[in-house]
């Protein structure tokens, strides 16, 4: 971990490799379907493996404008290849690219941000300064992934490992100066219990939504003399609701798991229609169960 850490030979050529093998890894983990929802594409949308890449060239760097060429370099390659990879098998296609500008202004901040952090290599109190504001933002991360693996356990529960672990290690490993060390463990523990306790006191997050609407798509008719209900009640709780806005019924739920179920609605004379339903984090899929 010590290697890895400061002792590794980043050449340019290196650094290319690396940034085209982690772009293109990108793009595969955002664009395979077995991965929505998972911790391997949470790589795709948030930064706690791009932090972990930027400390690794910062610290592996001899010289402040090397160290903030490099980040530049290596984030300028590998995004715009995620969505590169992602293009013929996103339904936007090329649109996809509408993503790229934050991203591309954060390519822009690697610039002083790589300058700076060189200077953790210095060992000295400015150095734990510079690591401090990238450990709150993990911490952010961790806390916002925390409460999600709470809420749809096991979803994204690697990554929350993930940012529970760098925390420690960063601090750890980046710094020589025992006291360095303490004190950088210390502010991640800091950080951690925060984040744990600001996650946990927000309580599950529901996925509220509207899975039929009477007369609708799927051409269902039903009112309030309807019983409606999921066949495994371990994803939540469905309910009928009349909203005058349309003067319509509509089947509302509130999801706290992801997987397939059914949904039964069932009128008063016991006759029943059957939904399979595919829950996933901010969205479903729903059609007519066959007969029989």
């Amino acid at each position: 971990m010590e290697k890895v850490f400061g002792s590794l030979k980043i050449t340019w050529p290196k650094l290319i490799i690396f940034a085209v093998v982690t772009g293109v890894y990108t793009g595969v983990m955002a664009s395979l379907p077995i991965t929505k929802d998972t911790s391997f594409a949470d790589i795709s949308i948030t930064f706690e493996c791009w932090i972990l890449f930027g400390i690794i060239i910062i610290v592996n760097s001899t010289k402040p404008l090397e160290s903030a060429l490099k980040c530049f370099v290596f984030f300028l390659i590998s995004q715009p290849l995620v969505y590169l990879v992602e293009v013929p098998f996103n339904p936007l296609g090329w649109e996809i690219f509408q993503y790229y500008p934050p991203w591309f202004v954060w390519t822009l901040l690697t610039l002083p941000m790589g300058f700076v952090g060189y200077f953790m290599r210095h060992d000295k109190w400015y150095s734990l300064v510079i690591l401090t504001p990238m450990l709150a933002f993990l911490g952010y991360h961790y806390s916002m992934f925390l409460r999600e693996t709470y809420s749809f356990f096991p979803n994204h529960l690697l990554t929350t490992i993930f940012c529970l672990a760098t925390l420690i290690i960063y601090p750890l490993f980046i710094f020589k100066n025992k006291k360095l060390k303490i004190a950088g463990i210390v502010i991640s523990i800091l950080i951690i219990i925060g984040g744990s306790i600001l996650a946990l006191s927000m309580g599950k997050d529901v996925y509220n939504t509207t899975l039929l609407v009477e007369s609708g798509k799927l051409e269902v008719t039903f009112d309030d003399t309807y019983n409606v209900y999921l066949e495994d009640e371990s994803y939540g709780k469905v309910f009928i609701v009349y909203e005058e806005n349309i003067e319509s019924y509509m089947v509302n739920a509130e999801l706290i798991k992801t997987g397939d179920t059914k949904l039964i609605l069932e009128a008063p004379d016991g006759s029943r229609k059957v939904f399979d339903l595919t829950i996933e984090r901010n969205s479903y899929q729903i059609s007519e169960a066959p007969a029989g």
